[in-house]
C-alpha cells in the first residue's frame, strides 16, 4: 500500500527505541509480512539495541562464525538476520530499516540499484551532521584477505564511505514482492569485542583481521570527533531519506497486527534455536 497526495508520496516512519535482537529483527519481518499484505505504508524504522547483540547474515553458520558461549558470558546477543551479508556487532548506533514494495516508483528492479537509492538518503543524513561521505561505486572489488565473518570488513556496490572507509552496512532480501533492506550505521566501533567473540584459527588470525577491519571501516566518532545526541542524528537521516527519496514521512507506530505477529516471531523464530543454528 502506498498513498500519494499529489505528485508527493507518504511514507510511515517509525522510531521503536532500543530493544533486544531478536525483538528487533522480528519487527522487521513484521512490517514486511504487512506491507505485503497491503495493511501499511512503505515505512522507514530507526532501532536501537539493548543489550549489545551480533546479528548473522542468513546464510552464516553460527557454530562456525561466533564464539556463542563467550558471547553469553560477555551479555552479548546472536540472532540471525532475514538478509544476508556478513557478522555485525549492534551495540552504539543507529540502525535503519526501509520496507517497500518491489514495485514502488522510487525502487529500481535490481539489488544493486534499489541500494544506491537508499544510500542516497543515508548520504543526505550524513551530510546534515557534517559528514563528507560517498557512495562506492558499483562492482568495486573485494578483497579476498579479509575476514570472511565481519561486515564492515567488505564493500559493496553503493554503500557509504568516509575518506575511503566503510561507515555504513546494509543488507537486502525481497520476499513477497517487498524489500527489507536495514542496515548500520554505527556511532562507535569496538573492534576488540567483535574480533574476540568471531572464531579464527588463532589469536594471531584474529589480531591480522582486526587491523585489516579498522584499515577498512570508520564510524561517526570518528569522523566528526564530537558526541552527536541521538536525536540530532535521528533528525538529519530522516530529514535526509525524505529530501534523497522525494517522500513525506509521516510519523506513527507498529500497528496491533504488527505487534502482535512481531511478538510471535520473537518467540517461535528468532529466539529459537531452530533459527539461529538453521546452517
Amino acid at each position: 500500500m502506498e498513498t500519494i497526495n499529489g505528485d508527493v508520496m507518504k511514507w510511515r516512519f517509525i522510531e521503536t527505541g532500543f530493544n533486544d535482537a531478536a525483538t528487533n529483527m522480528a519487527i522487521d519481518e513484521a512490517i514486511l509480512t504487512c506491507h505485503g499484505r497491503g495493511k501499511v505504508p512503505p515505512t522507514l524504522r530507526f532501532y536501537r539495541w539493548r543489550p549489545p547483540a551480533i546479528s548473522l547474515g542468513y546464510f552464516q553458520r553460527l557454530e562456525k562464525e561466533v564464539n556463542a558461549g563467550l558471547c553469553r558470558e560477555l551479555g552479548i546477543q546472536v540472532v540471525r538476520r532475514l538478509t544476508g551479508g556478513r557478522a555485525v556487532l549492534h551495540d552504539r548506533e543507529l540502525t535503519y530499516s526501509v520496507v517497500v514494495s518491489e514495485s514502488h516508483p522510487l525502487m529500481p528492479a535490481t539489488v544493486t540499484e534499489s541500494y544506491k537509492v537508499i544510500s542516497g538518503g543515508l548520504l543526505a543524513g550524513l551530510k546534515r551532521l557534517g559528514i563528507c561521505a560517498a557512495i562506492a561505486p558499483r562492482n568495486r572489488s573485494r578483497s579476498g584477505e579479509l575476514s570472511p565473518a565481519a561486515c564492515f570488513n567488505t564493500l559493496s556496490s553503493y554503500e557509504l564511505t568516509v575518506n575511503g572507509k566503510k561507515i555504513a552496512g546494509s543488507a537486502q532480501v525481497r520476499r513477497q514482492g517487498v524489500i527489507l533492506q536495514h542496515g548500520s550505521l554505527p556511532w562507535e566501533l569496538d573492534a576488540d569485542k567483535l574480533f574476540l567473540v568471531l572464531k579464527f584459527s588463532g589469536r594471531q588470525a584474529a589480531d591480522r583481521m582486526k587491523q585489516a577491519f579498522l584499515a577498512k571501516a570508520t564510524c561517526m566518532r570518528a569522523v566528526t570527533e564530537r558526541e552527536i545526541p541521538w536525536a540530532e542524528i535521528s533528525a538529519a537521516l530522516r530529514e535526509g531519506f525524505k529530501s534523497a527519496l522525494g517522500v513525506e514521512l509521516e510519523t506513527g507506530r507498529l500497528t496491533a497486527e504488527e505487534t502482535r505477529l512481531a511478538l510471535e516471531l520473537v518467540t517461535l523464530k528468532y529466539k529459537s534455536q531452530e533459527w539461529n543454528n538453521k546452517y
